[in-house]
């Protein structure tokens, strides 16, 4: 899978990972198969878990070139039986198993529960009694801020969630940071923003509205933007990639919180004239559903500068050549994500 950027960074060169035993729940995902296509050319030894519940956008298609290389072992992470044969013997494991969609969780606000909450705890429980020395890098969300109160939003921001996603996700990373603290399970937490790139979830807006704008701009029809004047911030995928690894491989970011994000921000109606321009496609710039307003942020884009000083990790992808990857790899696997 081609993308435009430079040799891999995350763990100098990708020596802690050689040899190294590594899960990944959500492995299957998007951001998961990016982070097992990158570990194996480390020579890293690579186990992903996946329970491929279709709503949450795990795909094998996603490592068909490094299926061979990998073990998948099809479960839920809840599933203490199976995994503590799958996490004994591990060296690190990158937690990003979960239910993303913030409109799912207000819909059916007790399986968010039992995915983004009580599977979480049955894993660590897993880890306490069968390998407290494994390091866990969680994905955490933005969406846990809720409304910015300043901007750009750093850790010390209030967190106000408004939706049960966003109060599912602290308690997520509450579990790990306890678990580190109380058990001496090493524990870094990652707050992703928006993550686009080849493998994302194009079906619907699940995992995020991008996808689905660029799977109709595709199709030749026009995508909605609802409000338009929002600011967001934007990483590619292979940037998210070297954070988890820089996460995962120093021991300074033990027991850390840490944003991820992008400068500039941009608004949605600048996102929508830089997809239309490299798809071709139309956009209609519409009122915010009523419906969906009721959970929207407002604008939001995040600083980095904490996991910049501490692990220098900063994003090198341009938002325009991250969109014309994206575009490119889809103009050739679209009919694999629908």
């Amino acid at each position: 899978m081609r993308t435009p950027r430079r040799p891999a960074a995350g763990g100098a060169g990708g020596s802690p990972y050689r040899g190294a035993g590594v899960v990944i729940t959500g492995g299957l995902g998007f951001i998961g198969s990016h982070l097992a296509r990158r570990l194996v050319g480390f020579g890293a030894r690579v186990h992903i878990v996946d329970s491929l519940v279709p709503e949450h956008g795990g795909c094998r298609f996603n490592i068909r070139d490094v299926a061979d290389a990998v073990t998948v072992t099809r479960c839920d992470i809840g599933d203490r039986d199976r995994m503590r044969k799958v996490v004994r013997g591990q060296q690190y494991l990158f937690n990003l198993a979960g239910q993303s969609s913030h409109w799912d969780s207000m819909m059916n606000p007790c399986r968010d529960l039992d995915i983004n909450c009580g599977a979480h705890l049955r894993l660590l429980e897993c880890l306490r009694q069968h390998n407290p020395h494994i390091r866990v890098v969680y994905a955490s969300t933005r969406q846990i801020y809720g409304k910015p109160e300043h901007l750009p939003v750093d850790e010390t921001h209030p967190l106000h969630p408004v939706d049960v996603n966003g109060i599912h996700k602290i308690a997520g990373e509450s579990y790990h940071t306890l678990y580190d603290q109380v058990y001496g399970i090493p524990c870094v937490v990652l707050r992703l923003t928006n993550t686009i790139g080849p493998g994302m979830r194009i079906k619907d807006d699940r995992q995020t509205f991008f996808g689905l704008w660029l799977r109709l701009a595709l199709e030749g029809k026009p995508f909605e933007v609802w409000g338009g004047r929002q600011l967001r911030d934007f990483n590619y995928v292979d940037d998210v990639v070297d954070a988890f690894l820089l996460a995962g491989s120093s021991a300074k970011a033990r027991g850390r919180i840490y944003n991820l994000g992008a400068v500039p921000p941009v608004t949605l109606h600048q996102l929508a004239v830089l997809l239309a321009s490299v798809t071709g496609g139309r956009y209609a710039v519409t009122r915010f559903p009523d419906d969906r307003k009721t959970i929207d942020i407002g604008d939001y884009y995040a600083s980095y500068e904490r996991i910049q000083a501490d692990l220098g990790w900063q994003p090198r992808v341009s938002l325009r050549s991250a969109v014309e990857a994206t575009v490119a790899y889809y103009r050739q696997h679209r009919r694999q994500y629908r």
